[in-house]
Parts: C-alpha cells; structure tokens; sequence
C-alpha cells in the first residue's frame, strides 16, 4: 500500500442509542480505488458522509492527507462528493453546473471555460454545453456530477452509490467508465455500494461492512477466495455455506462430519472436535453418479436454469439443504430428479472458523 492519504481512526457515530458506525480504523492510500461494501444500514454511507464533513463522528480521528479535518466545513477538505441523486442544479444548463465550483472559488472567467471544456472532453460530453439537466439521459447526468466534482481538482472523490439510479446494461457501462476515469486521473475514490459485482469489477480494494464493524478488507480477489467469515462468503459472489465438525486432520486435509455427510476442505489452524463453516462456490461444486473418496453427500437435482452465460444447477441434500452449481455448459447425462452424489475439490474449499469477528458486529 502507497502513501496514505485518508485515515480513520477509531471512529464511532451515535444516533441516540444506535451505534451505527463501530470503532472504525481505515487508511486510504493515494490513488486508490477503495469501495466500501455492504447491505443497507451497515454503517457505509455514514462513514462516507463523515469523511465529506456531511455527518460529524461522535469519537475518533479523521485524517486528509495527515491532517485532522473533524473541525474542517466540507468545502475546506480537499475531497468532493459524487451522490446517487446526481444533484444538478435544474435551472442551470450543463456548462453553469460544472463550473459552479471554480465560480464560487473566484476562478478567473477564461480558466473556467478552459477547464469545463476539459471535462467535458474527459467524460465523453462535449457539445452538450447548453442542454438543461432535464434534457439529459440518467448517464448522460451522472457523467454531468462527475465532471462537477472534478473540475475542482480534489485529492479524494467520494462516490454514494452513484450508479444505483441506472439501469443494468447503462451501469456496467459507467462502472468502465468510472474506472477508466480514476486510472486516468490518479485521484483517490472511496466508493460506497450494497453491489458486490460492482465492488469486484471496479475496486483496488474492497472494506466488507456489516453492523458499522468493517468485518474483511482486501483485494477482489482476496475477499472471494479467501473470505474469513460466514457473511462475507455468503456475501460476497455464489456460495455454499456447509456447517460440520472436524472429524480428523492430516496434513492441513480436514474430514468434517456434516448433517447430510462427509466433506472434506484444506485449511490450517483448526482442530479435532471444532465445529466450522465450509464455503464453496458454485462453480467449484461437482455431481456425480458415485461417491468420491472421503465425500458421501448424496442429493437430488430439483432443476436447471439457464442464466444465459451460465447454467444454474439445483440440488437437494437428503437432509434438505438446498446446493447450487454454476457451470457453462448443461451435462447432458444429468436430469431433473436424478440422485447425484456431490463433491469438490478439497482445495477450491474454505473452512471458516465459527467464532469470527462478525459475531462481535
């Protein structure tokens, strides 16, 4: 990690009685993509609006570029805001509304219409000068808020869902965009979204927040492969979350007793007796007409869905548990109602310990 260039430290917000956001310790470092990560009410945009100067913290230290900025207004931090309502100003057309900040700033006239000409051409808008925001497209007006917030040069842009408005096809779209933008610029973004799709594909780094306590951070693919609680495996992409006891372990190879069978994960740390969660993603699950050696999961396929890019498999475990298999292709030797057995790969699995800091949050 670079240069940090935002820090939290051990912050804490209260509304009366509701502790929203938890002791919260996070660095930033400069010219990063961070996204914060979660379902709603887990602390995320709270945290994002104070940062922004929005919200006050109730405790803790926030640090821009290794100064407190607790007693800093917004305008006076060196970050800008990007939110899902886009915000323009609706009597303005599209040139006023980016300049409103440098105007405000006391920029001279001809430096303004230099540096929205510059925007524009950085987000892909030039000659819509004159159009109101009501005549603009859902991205069309986002791309308007972006320019906005950049032509102010701040060293932080904060991002509240600012994609959730749009549709599906227009916002894979602009999550490209966004990132090209942000690679382009080096600007720092800390990004807020319950979109875990959108986290994977944009982020340098992803906080997974649950109950105001961040519960995981890392990279994508740090947090799908390795994901070190229940929640953010079940959280995070496709998974089956399987419970059991460690039976017996040889070599970082556990056999776990499950309620519908034996089951096998790699893993280190853990011991005999201990009960834990095994997280496998659809993709790494197989059917079978026989057993595999150490797994004796027998189940029943329910049905196939075709999901376009993917089949979705469903299978029913005799004690009940319902399974999902992802794959590219249908195997044609499987049928609806067919009793299968089901296995993975030891290795594709992860074992995850019972007591994990989620059970704090």
């Amino acid at each position: 990690m670079g240069k940090t260039i935002v820090a939290l430290k051990g912050v804490n917000k209260w509304y009366g009685n509701n502790h929203v956001v938890k002791n919260l310790d996070l660095e930033v470092a400069e010219g990063e993509f961070l996204t914060l990560l979660g379902p709603s009410g887990c602390g995320k945009t709270t945290t994002l609006r104070m940062i922004a100067g929005f919200e006050d913290a109730s405790s803790g230290r926030i640090e821009v570029q290794g100064e407190s900025v607790e007693e800093k207004e917004p305008y006076q931090r060196d970050v800008n805001t990007v939110f899902q309502s886009y915000s323009l100003f609706p009597h303005m057309n599209v040139f006023d509304n980016i300049a409103y900040g440098p105007r405000i700033k006391k920029v001279p006239k001809e430096q303004i219409a230099q540096d929205v000409e510059e925007m524009l051409r950085l987000v892909q808008m030039t000659g819509y000068e004159k159009r109101k925001p009501d005549a603009l497209s859902g991205g069309q007006k986002q791309r308007i808020a972006i320019a906005r917030a950049l032509i102010n040069h701040p060293r932080v842009l904060l991002l509240d869902e600012p994609l959730g408005a749009l549709d599906l096809k227009l916002r894979k779209q602009m999550q490209i965009e966004l990132k090209r933008l942000q690679k382009k610029l080096g600007i720092t973004f800390i990004y807020v979204t319950h979109d875990q799709e959108e986290a994977m594909s944009m982020s340098d780094r992803i906080a997974v927040m649950r109950d105001g306590v961040i519960l995981q951070i890392g990279k994508p693919t740090e947090i799908y492969d390795s994901p070190n609680c229940r929640f953010v495996a079940d959280f995070i992409g496709e998974s089956n979350i399987i419970s059991g006891k460690v039976s017996r372990i040889e070599d970082d190879l556990l056999t776990i007793d499950s309620p519908d069978g034996e089951v096998q994960a790699k893993g280190s740390g853990f011991t005999p007796g201990e009960e834990i969660d095994i997280s496998v993603r659809t993709e790494y699950l197989i059917c079978g007409s026989e057993p595999e050696n150490s797994f004796n999961i027998k189940a029943r396929i329910r049905d196939f869905t075709n999901m376009g890019t993917v089949i979705k498999t469903s299978v029913v475990t005799t004690g009940g548990k319902e399974l999902r298999i992802s794959s590219f292709e249908q195997d044609g030797s499987l049928q609806e109602g067919q009793e299968v057995y089901i296995s993975w790969k030891p290795e594709k699995a992860v074992p995850i310990h019972r007591i994990q800091k989620e059970a704090e949050a």
